[in-house]
């Protein structure tokens, strides 16, 4: 026979557990509402339930954290979610089972990732890391806001302090003061926006909250070598002795391309009779065909190192009139005053 009587705290304090079973006593009061005496001596607060048929039982309280009164007005409102129609415990299972910031950025990584540059890759695996994961990583998918992503933002563009080096022994080391990142903070937002929005193409929420967030102002920095700068690299390459390197390095000097771009490229790209460099989309940034102009000393480079540089055979690729323009622009990568004098 079931035990029914009204819920009070001195009937859940005089309950005694039964050995080898757990049982519950029902409150009179609300249908379905009891608590449930585990035989270790526990006490939780449950509601019985129908739903499409079948018998549910939802425990969604612990006494003593949770007294009778404030139970059982949380047993009237999920009686009457029940009797609307829902139901209460398959709401709940669903959320437990609900994708988090950690299951996106899993998923981000293994499907997105591997479509970009190495580089890129990279970059965007270290933000996740280091910024995205650790603050967001246990919270829902559809429980970060826009705010949380400024919040974010906020706390990637104003830095983070770096350990330097205090004396040349490396052993006394102090902490330098934050220096503000606001380009770090623009791409961390980039990463944020392009997640979310395969978020919403898989289902996983409606909108994206990194849609138009706040971009920092970004002072692009400008170095550029001195003519004493100059001839001391020069020296050095001169002196070096990998050939190899030391004509990737003249090569970056003179068209501005990444080293990744020079290092991999071959001597059938450059068309040394039009000064022209056609850069393979494997080898690119943008993964897209790129076409540059070379000046006539890259071009005299290429002709006097490119049996280092591209293992290619001179006779083979180059043709008459290309060898002539290679050999009548008198650059051979040297120091500025071995240029001079030639």
């Amino acid at each position: 026979m079931v035990d029914r009587q009204k819920l009070s705290e001195k009937v859940l304090r005089d309950a005694e557990p039964a050995e080898g079973r757990d049982y519950q006593i029902f409150d009179t009061e609300v249908r379905g509402f009891a608590v449930c005496i585990y035989r270790g001596g526990g006490r939780a607060f449950t509601l019985d339930y129908r739903y499409a048929g079948r018998q549910r039982r939802m425990t969604f309280a612990r006494w003593p954290e949770w007294g009778v009164t404030a139970a059982r007005e949380r047993a009237k409102a999920l009686r009457r979610e029940i009797d609307a129609g829902g139901d209460p415990l398959a709401a709940r299972d669903a959320k437990r089972e609900a994708p988090r910031v950690s299951d996106l950025v899993k998923r981000y990584v293994d499907m997105h990732l591997p479509h970009l540059a190495a580089l890129n890759a990279a970059d965007q695996r270290s933000m996740m890391e280091k910024f995205i994961d650790p603050t967001w990583g246990a919270m829902l998918v559809t429980e970060v806001s826009s705010y949380d992503v400024e919040l974010l933002l906020n706390n990637v563009a104003e830095g983070r302090a770096r350990p330097s080096k205090q004396k040349p022994n490396n052993r006394a080391r102090k902490l330098k003061g934050a220096k503000p990142t606001p380009v770090r903070a623009n791409r961390v937002g980039e990463v944020v926006r392009k997640m979310f929005a395969y978020a919403v193409k898989w289902g996983w929420r409606e909108d994206n909250p990194a849609t138009g967030f706040r971009r920092r102002m970004e002072t692009p920095r400008e170095r550029y070598l001195s003519h004493e700068e100059i001839a001391c690299v020069a020296t050095a390459l001169d002196a070096a002795e990998d050939d190899r390197a030391a004509g990737i390095i003249r090569l970056c000097m003179l068209t501005g391309a990444r080293v990744g771009e020079v290092r991999q490229a071959r001597f059938e790209d450059f068309n040394l009779e039009h000064l022209s460099w056609t850069k393979p989309a494997t080898t690119t940034k943008q993964r897209r065909v790129h076409r540059v102009p070379i000046s006539d000393e890259a071009a005299g480079g290429l002709f006097q190192n490119q049996p280092q540089l591209l293992g290619r055979t001179r006779a083979a690729l180059l043709s008459a009139k290309a060898a002539r323009r290679a050999r009548a622009s008198g650059w051979v990568f040297t120091t500025p005053a071995t240029t001079a004098s030639a």
